[in-house]
């Protein structure tokens, strides 16, 4: 028989998106007896839960629950859905994305097929608002110089990762590595993936399972986000060094050196002039990266725009994991 699935997706204050997701699920091509959904809402002040309890209403094929999440964190909203699951196989989504019509399908048969112990796929990045920046920030979310190799942001090809953003795997999965860490409030997939390769796990990455992800809107929700990531990757890191990836480094070593290099300036000159080069280097990318994405989506608001997105992830994200990382010493 077809196994039970069940979505779980925890959710604060989401009235923007929650039905986008909640339609996207509806248009799946598994079986909808055969799919569950449980939102675990962190207690939500706006119109979230009214909007998911319309949406029950209109279309009651569709197994729907709604569970409160006291603690309000996306970690403790994921582990209680899973309690209160009864599928076989669990798929992991976020209010601010909207699956392909065969995502939980595709899912499912990579994880029949023994592909990965957790399967996931590729985020198409749409912009979450109108307007110039919503776009570029889209666009940044999704360029190799903002999110680095990052394979779930761009791959074209199935492969063995280090992580997927919206894992799907088998239920029994958690008696054997444990739940999600409710002392991360980001990073949460990130680490639970690490503990999976840990014990031998694979994760694996199908490009034909997309899904898409609506990105930030302005540049101080961006950097909002990227601070949080930045911040609890360097505690999850203190906990898991081997798991470090270059990627992660490059972006706290670019703000030391903004801040250490123009002090050393009046003491040693050389310092100065590597100052010039890296800030005048990293400009010039940041350019060029601009006009290539114009180019591309005959879009001239991108010239501007990709590079002032980038440069906010870069150094929001660096800036936190430096805070975190000094924070833990004092």
């Amino acid at each position: 028989m077809t196994p039970l699935v069940t979505i779980i997706v925890p959710c604060r204050n989401e009235e923007n998106t929650i039905r986008l997701l909640l339609e996207a699920i509806l248009k799946q091509t598994y079986p909808k007896d055969r799919m569950e959904v449980v939102v675990a809402d962190g207690m939500s002040t706006d119109r979230t839960r009214e909007r998911i309890s319309d949406f029950k209403r209109d279309h009651s094929d569709l197994l729907i629950a709604i569970i409160d999440n006291p603690k309000q964190t996306i970690p403790s909203g994921l582990n209680l859905a899973i309690r209160a699951s009864k599928g076989e196989i669990i798929v992991r989504l976020d209010a601010h994305s909207a699956p392909d019509p065969d995502y939980v399908a595709r899912c499912e048969d990579a994880l029949k097929k023994g592909l990965g112990d957790s399967v996931g796929g590729v985020w198409d990045i749409r912009p979450g608002g109108a307007g110039w920046m919503a776009k570029s920030i889209a666009k940044a979310a999704s360029h190799p110089l903002g999110v680095g190799d990052a394979q779930y942001r761009f791959a074209d090809s199935a492969q063995e990762v280090d992580t997927v953003p919206f894992g799907a795997f088998y239920k029994d999965l958690i008696d054997r590595i444990g739940g999600f860490n409710e002392n991360l409030l980001t990073n949460e997939d990130y680490e639970f993936n690490v503990r999976l390769r840990q014990s031998g796990g694979r994760i694996w990455l199908d490009p034909a399972i997309r899904s898409s992800y609506f990105s930030r809107s302005n540049l101080t929700g961006l950097a909002r986000q990227y601070w949080r990531y930045g911040y609890w990757k360097a505690k999850m890191l203190r906990q898991y060094p081997t798991s470090i990836r270059w990627r992660q480094v490059l972006p706290p070593l670019f703000v030391v050196s903004l801040v250490i290099l123009p002090i050393l300036w009046s003491q040693i000159g050389l310092a100065g002039w590597i100052f010039v080069i890296e800030l005048a280097s990293y400009l010039l990318i940041l350019s060029l990266a601009g006009f290539q994405s114009s180019w591309k989506n005959k879009d001239a608001s991108l010239i501007l725009g990709v590079p002032l997105a980038i440069s906010t992830m870069h150094l929001a994200w660096g800036s936190a994991f430096i805070f975190s990382m000094i924070g833990s010493i004092f």
